[in-house]
């Protein structure tokens, strides 16, 4: 009996001691990024190498500004652009000759907005924003978001440019689609950023692909895979052929993988394998991650070289141009 009692009580005691921590530390490690001796806040981050988009989120971050404000006004650098085409105004048009934008935000509490193939309106990704806080829907496409825009105040907007309109008129002797890797087939700006008081928001904010089918939509406007944000743990975006980030859901999965534990790093790389253990053998494409977990440490991994990103905190404004990739 009293050996029993012993054994019982010496269970007892050692799985007392050995479950708490180590629930505790499994909860840790899961849901919540190790902490590191320094955590870096503010901090902005982007896809490819827009510096006047990270410098104009980091403005705001840097006067106590939020991180969703940050997010917008740095898309919005890009979105009012005419000479990058992939994007907002002087965006290259779809095969009839017709632009359409999309794009996405999201905040610090899951709230967001999207719109899809929205024609002749400047700023989608103010547009989507205001469809995140003045409706009770996420998404808004075609007709429907562009009248949307208008009861919200925004202008109709031209947004073929002669530049762009020349190169589409060339494009139509041949009507070759093969869009160029690093040029043509990218969503052209995600932009993720974390504020003074720690709180992480995203957006996303594309033209598409260059000659697209008429109606296409990529991953860009699409929560979960072209953007996703979970504030307890980081955030990611992509960039590239959008039917493959769609088909992985690949920025959730990439917050999902943080959640386990990976880095931003480890979490981009993985998504970029398994994008590529469906398709191999290929190499007509381009697919790129960049993500921030909740301390401020980042990632970035593509396909193939050429796509890097920009961060900006008070360590400096800095060009990932040295970024890793899977090819070589």
């Amino acid at each position: 009996m009293q050996r029993r009692k012993f054994l019982k009580n010496s269970t007892t005691a050692a799985a007392a001691v050995i479950s708490v921590p180590f629930i505790n530390s499994c909860q840790e490690e899961v849901t919540i990024p190790k902490k590191l001796a320094k955590t870096i806040r503010p901090i902005a981050i982007c896809t490819w190498n827009f510096e006047n988009a990270t410098a104009k989120a980091w403005q705001v971050l840097k006067e106590g500004g939020s991180s969703l404000d940050a997010v917008q006004q740095g898309a919005m650098i890009e979105e009012a652009d005419v000479n990058n085409q992939t994007v907002g105004v002087g965006g290259r048009p779809d095969r009839d000759g017709n632009v359409t934008l999309d794009a996405c935000i999201m905040d610090k509490d899951g709230n967001c907005g999207a719109v899809l193939a929205m024609q002749n309106i400047a700023s989608p990704v103010s547009v989507a924003r205001k469809v995140m806080e003045e409706t009770p829907h996420v998404m808004l496409a075609g007709k429907g978001a562009e009248k949307f825009a208008y009861e919200q105040g925004f202008e109709k907007t031209n947004l073929l440019t002669e530049q762009s309109k020349k190169e589409w008129l060339e494009w139509k002797k041949t009507s070759q689609y093969k869009p160029i890797i690093n040029i043509e087939n990218h969503d052209t700006i995600g932009i993720l950023a974390i504020d003074k008081k720690g709180d992480i928001s995203g957006a996303c904010t594309t033209s598409g692909m260059g000659y697209k089918y008429a109606g296409r939509v990529g991953d860009s406007p699409i929560i979960g895979a072209g953007l996703f944000v979970d504030n307890e743990i980081g955030a990611a975006t992509a960039t590239g052929v959008g039917e493959e980030v769609v088909r992985t859901v690949g920025s959730f999965l990439i917050v999902e993988l943080m959640r386990q534990g990976k880095s931003p790093q480890e979490a981009c790389e993985e998504g970029v394998k398994r994008i590529m253990a469906k398709n191999k053998d290929r190499t007509d494409f381009q697919i790129g991650f960049i993500a921030i977990n909740k301390n401020g440490e980042t990632g970035g991994y593509c396909i193939q070289p050429g796509f890097t990103y920009r961060t900006y905190s008070e360590e400096g404004h800095i060009d990932n141009s040295s970024m890793s990739f899977l090819k070589g």
